[in-house]
């Protein structure tokens, strides 16, 4: 390419490379004061959101989920937007190590969810189990996410009720709510009494891995797409970089 055609390339690359960034900064402020939002109002926001909101999304404390992937984002698209607008080498070294780090992690993360699932299980088991021991009836946010999950994919606790046995819930109703009670239709509110168990509903951990399964095609495809976008960002980074040198 003439010099020319090669600085209108770098123009080129260099916009669009801001133009991604400043979404992806746009982006992680949205998350992140929806995640704000979530811890200083949560109601409001399951009262709107709620009835829509993922099931894997509401396992996970969703505020401090969206306050992390918020910050993150806008970390990200700062450094590459100022790295790009002010050609600086060292803010895109930034961004690249940033990006790497992350498809890094996700890929770590992907690789122990499909071959070492026991090894999540126990994980799981270790950290969730007593939270909800612990704060299940007693923590509200806590609480409402774990009911909508409970009823909405038909489970009990995350390995099944017994995860839910001295929890302040039980303490304070004396009964297990509605989805650990067998027989009993999700959709209702009511409590059971805890003499109707013992309760055949498998836990959540094994509803989640069946939903996740069912749109393994969805989740591929969005996984793939994310780390698309990685790599395209991470070359592009390089190549800005590498091409600062010539100038």
């Amino acid at each position: 390419l003439s010099p020319g055609a090669k600085m209108g390339l770098f123009t080129f690359i260099k916009v669009m490379m801001i133009l991604f960034n400043l979404a992806i900064f746009l982006g992680g402020a949205a998350l992140l004061g929806v995640g704000i939002w979530v811890v200083v109002d949560g109601d409001s926001f399951f009262k709107i959101f709620g009835a829509i909101s993922t099931s894997l999304l509401q396992v996970v404390n969703v505020s401090y989920f969206l306050i992390v992937i918020g910050a993150i984002l806008l970390i990200i698209g700062f450094l590459g937007c100022c790295g790009a607008q002010k050609e600086s080498k060292c803010l895109l070294m930034l961004f690249f190590t940033v990006v790497l780090i992350i498809f890094i992690a996700e890929v770590a993360a992907a690789v122990v969810a499909l071959v070492y699932t026991g090894l999540a299980e126990t994980l799981l088991t270790a950290t969730v189990t007593p939270l909800l021991k612990d704060k299940f009836g007693k923590e509200p946010s806590l609480t409402q996410i774990w009911n909508v999950t409970m009823n909405e994919l038909h489970c009990c606790g995350l390995n099944n009720y017994t995860d839910l046995t001295d929890s302040p819930w039980l303490t304070k109703h004396g009964s297990y709510p509605a989805p650990c009670c067998s027989g009993q239709q999700p959709s209702m509110q009511s409590l059971c009494s805890s003499s109707l168990l013992p309760c055949f509903l498998q836990g959540c951990f094994d509803q989640l891995l069946t939903e996740i399964r069912k749109n393994s095609g969805v989740v591929g495809g969005v996984a793939a797409g994310i780390a698309a976008l990685e790599i395209a960002s991470m070359v592009v980074a390089m190549y800005l970089y590498c091409r600062l040198d010539e100038k």
